[in-house]
């Protein structure tokens, strides 16, 4: 749950701070110091809260495995922590499959779904539950009055809590599991929570929903620091969803020079890549809809894109082919610094797989979370709020652009560039938020709802200011968010500067 800092959000920043000091102390073994952190993270003889030591540091030694991007081992597996360290310190590492990752002996085991009578029964007269059942999976104890649940027998449709007038019953739903708007998340023979790759679209939403920090997913941090280190020039992306996330008083400025402090060689904002996506798409959903396809779906989520494609693959070709704004940023950076290397920072796991795709390698070389470049922050002591204001902490960025963040932003900014290139088209929009309302979109534009539609779509709940890598709370960062971007120079996306190095970026 963002904005509320948890046991299990304490447990991630102190992993991801103590995998970014492995990689600035280069006089530390990475190998010894990774077998000694979950003494260091978990101390003392007895558990905190497994009541077992033992499991709290085996489960924080995935974590760090995780986090210096190694794959998750089972409880089965004997070798030490530091099995294949070797392989995080390569000068190219990219994010390898599995991103997202269940530690399975961290899972609680939940029950997918039930439905159950609490202590809140006040055995009533009038059993509405018992009534409307309708397996006649609902009795009566003839001892206390109070309503009993046959579990061979209840279908779990929720009729029965839906009636009682004194919320006694509830329905419980494994909270990984309800949160996956692709439904890929089962239980396996143990009892425990599996993901279905073929299904799973690294979301992350389920890495945020699970109450007991089973689900983890891989980082960058090691590699990303060592590139600078090596005397990479190293340049950060930033995704317009970063503010507030870094504290209410980190302005841009003291962000950008905070990077620097860290190394980088310069920050741009990903709302200029988002200014020249907008641009892309209303140009391409000018000339394709609908005379070449009935619909245009956004292409910015790689989550929401992913799923399309995967359901509905007859109507893949409607998703548009713009370029994603951490690709147009990138290679805008890269058009100016031909040696370079990328870090996009933002709220996203599926930018991780985004990144991986072979035609997007070349562009982008790290990705990496808000949530873990804090834990970077920390491990450097960097204090964003004290820190002096750089004056160039801002860039040619639209009002439009930077609002690609919150849910309904990004087809905002494609209209208005149709309205304003092209006055006399109109454009009706539908947009979903989440992945199962994103699913019952591309159902109805399946059916021909939406002809002549453009349609947004967003894997998290709210937008990109929802992403797994996000730190603060939802509603808080919307409204940061539109707050900076009424401050831009411009409104629409065709204000950018960049405006006019399109061609040579999507050629």
């Amino acid at each position: 749950m963002r904005g509320v800092e948890t046991r299990i959000q304490e447990l991630r920043h102190r992993v991801f701070r103590e995998v970014a000091r492995m990689a600035y102390h280069t006089e530390w073994p990475v190998d010894k110091r990774i077998e000694e952190l979950p003494y260091k993270i978990i101390p003392g003889e007895v558990g905190n809260f497994r009541n077992d030591v033992f499991l709290e540091r085996a489960i924080i030694g995935e974590r760090l495995r995780l986090a210096m991007g190694l794959p998750y081992r089972s409880a089965a597996d004997p070798a030490p922590v530091s099995d294949n360290i070797e392989a995080a310190d390569r000068a190219e590492t990219y994010y390898t499959p599995p991103l997202i990752n269940i530690i399975k002996f961290a899972c609680n085991g939940c029950h997918e779904k039930r439905v159950f009578v609490t202590d809140g029964c006040q055995g009533c007269l009038a059993h509405p539950c018992v009534e409307v059942c309708p397996k006649d999976a609902v009795t009566l104890d003839r001892y206390n009055g109070r309503s009993v649940i046959d579990q061979e027998k209840c279908i779990k449709c929720g009729r029965c809590a839906e009636v009682c007038g004194y919320n006694a019953i509830i329905v419980q739903e494994r909270p990984c599991a309800a949160a996956c708007g692709m439904d890929a998340i089962h239980t396996d023979k143990n009892g425990k929570a599996d993901i279905d790759y073929e299904k799973c679209v690294s979301c992350g939403m389920c890495l945020v929903n699970c109450p007991f920090g089973a689900i983890a997913d891989k980082s960058q941090i090691f590699q990303v620091i060592r590139a600078i280190q090596s005397g990479e020039r190293v340049y950060a992306a930033v995704a317009p969803a970063f503010v507030g996330q870094f504290g209410p008083k980190v302005t841009p400025g003291k962000l950008r020079a905070a990077m620097k402090q860290l190394g980088f060689a310069d920050v741009f904002e990903v709302a200029v890549g988002a200014d020249l996506c907008a641009v892309q798409e209303a140009e391409d959903f000018v000339k394709e809809v609908p005379e070449e396809i009935p619909f245009m779906g956004t292409s910015c989520c790689p989550a929401w894109s992913s799923m399309a494609k995967k359901l509905f693959p007859e109507h893949a070709n409607c998703i548009s082919m713009a370029l994603t704004p951490m690709t147009l940023t990138a290679r805008l950076i890269k058009h100016q610094h031909e040696h370079g290397k990328v870090v996009f920072i933002g709220p996203c796991a599926a930018k991780k797989l985004e990144a991986m795709r072979k035609d997007v390698r070349s562009e982008v070389d790290f990705v990496l979370t808000f949530e873990e470049m804090a834990g970077i922050f920390d491990a450097k002591h960097v204090d964003l709020e004290t820190i002096e204001e750089d004056p160039d902490g801002v860039n040619d960025a639209s009002t439009d652009g930077r609002n690609f963040a919150v849910s309904g932003g990004v087809a905002k900014a494609v209209v208005n560039v149709i309205k304003e290139r092209y006055p006399d088209r109109e454009v009706k929009v539908a947009n979903a938020e989440g992945l199962r309302e994103c699913r019952k979109m591309m159902t109805m534009a399946k059916a021909g709802k939406y002809n002549g539609y453009l349609l947004e779509g967003m894997a998290c709940p709210g937008g990109c200011v929802a992403g797994a890598g996000t730190m603060q709370a939802i509603r808080k960062s919307q409204t940061a968010v539109n707050l900076y971007a009424s401050k831009a120079n411009h409104q629409t996306s065709t204000g950018t500067e960049h405006i006019k190095e399109l061609d040579k970026l999507v050629d």
